[in-house]
């Protein structure tokens, strides 16, 4: 990872902390992830001791897509006509509200079933539709744009670093206290959460045009991202790069049937992506993309795929935790990078759309690709289809460098807004 060459002491790590509202933001972002993955292992765990049924996991997936997917696009329009901290106030206190209805059920879930669960569950995938394009966007609103790439890369990390936590610290209470405890818990964080985010001041809100159909909005915001190679690159790369070379899905099958590494080395390979992430996003706190970050972009892809490949092939355990931790560490570079490119490239009245349009494509790929993953291991094999996939993403990376010019030459030194 390239960094820039404008490191003065504006640019450094240290100015950027500095900023009373960013670090409020920062801690916003890490207890609001913090809870909400706590919370989603509880309700996961809960739900299937009710029923003992797999497909409830998959129905409970679907339950909270399908609005957040479905209302994304409307979600980022309202992110660019309306004040983007009280739609982040609004979100995060309908969590708050869902996490002390998930503590009241979890004493009587026997009695009333699945369907109150569920219920709440496509209640946060509505909050979801709005807050995910809102919240980058006013993220982006709280620092000067010469430090858009050290903030980019500070709530990269501290994200990370809270996706990694919050499934343990779920499992730990839900042992120790209870769903019920572990609901109130990730209902505190919620409530800290809201008050960072109230403690940061009212922004401008963005320019729109007045009686804007909202549909020539969305389409606006469409155009925008199509008609820009640094843009809708980076969004396919992830897209296909997850959907054909990701194999976090088959991961049970290799720790049973293929390295013979049994539960406790299927944790291992679980956690060995977000080792090689959270490590390369901490770096780039120091050494944020800058100079042929475009070029970055396109390696660590290339990387990724590569290391899925060695993964497919592997059948020595070690090689294929390194090759985990590899694949991580690339993904991390590609998501510091595609982070920092939205901020950057969209002009602040654009910024909900196109993170809509980014969200769309991580959650297709997200969804598809599990789905994808299972139907490739059926038809070719478990260990064919990983390794395959990974020939498939370097091809798309070559595909993607003929066809961008532009984003292969991206520079992110340039702060100017498009």
């Amino acid at each position: 990872m390239s960094s820039s060459r404008h490191s003065s002491a504006p640019d450094s790590s240290r100015a950027v902390l500095a900023l009373p509202e960013f670090r409020a933001m920062l801690l916003a972002a890490v207890c609001s992830t913090l809870a909400g993955r706590a919370v989603a292992l509880t309700v996961a765990y809960q739900l299937y001791q009710l029923t003992k049924d797999p497909l409830t996991l998959g129905i409970l997936g679907l339950v909270e897509a399908i609005p957040a997917l479905s209302l994304a696009l409307f979600g980022g329009v309202v992110a660019d006509r309306s004040d983007r901290r009280l739609i982040l106030l609004g979100t995060i206190s309908v969590e708050v509200v869902c996490a002390g209805c998930f503590a009241l059920y979890a004493p009587h879930a026997v009695q009333h079933g699945i369907l109150p669960i569920l219920a709440l569950i496509f209640t946060l995938g509505v909050a979801r539709g709005f807050s995910d394009p809102a919240l980058p966007a006013f993220q982006a609103q709280v620092v000067p744009r010469e430090l858009l790439l050290r903030a980019s890369a500070w709530r990269s990390s501290a994200w990370q670093a809270a996706a990694i936590a919050g499934p343990a610290v779920g499992g730990v209470l839900y042992a120790s206290v209870g769903a019920a405890g572990a609901y109130v818990f990730g209902g505190v964080l919620f409530v800290v959460s809201l008050a960072c985010v109230a403690y940061v001041k009212p922004k401008p809100r963005p320019r729109f045009t007045p009686g804007e159909p909202v549909w020539d909005s969305v389409k606006a915001g469409l155009a925008f991202v199509m008609r820009r190679q640094v843009l809708v690159g980076s969004m396919a790369l992830d897209l296909f790069s997850v959907l054909f070379g990701g194999a976090v899905a088959l991961l049970p099958i290799f720790a049973s049937d293929i390295l013979a590494a049994g539960p406790t080395g299927l944790g291992v390979l679980v956690a060995a992506p977000s080792v090689g992430a959270l490590a390369v996003m901490l770096y780039a706190t120091k050494h944020p993309p800058g100079k042929g970050a475009g070029r970055t972009l396109l390696a660590a892809v290339a990387g990724f795929g590569m290391s899925m490949l060695v993964f497919g092939l592997s059948k020595n355990f070690a090689l294929s935790v390194a090759a985990l931790v590899a694949a991580g560490l690339f993904d991390g570079i590609s998501m510091v990078i595609r982070s920092a490119t939205l901020q950057i490239r969209a002009p602040d009245h654009m910024r909900g759309r196109v993170n809509a349009v980014s969200g769309m494509f991580i959650g297709a790929s997200n969804e598809l690709g599990a789905f994808e993953s299972g139907v490739a291991a059926r038809l070719l094999g478990t260990a064919r289809s990983v390794w395959l996939g990974g020939i498939v993403t370097l091809v798309v990376v070559a595909v993607t460098a003929y066809l961008a010019p532009e984003l292969r030459a991206m520079d992110l030194t340039d702060v100017a807004e498009d």
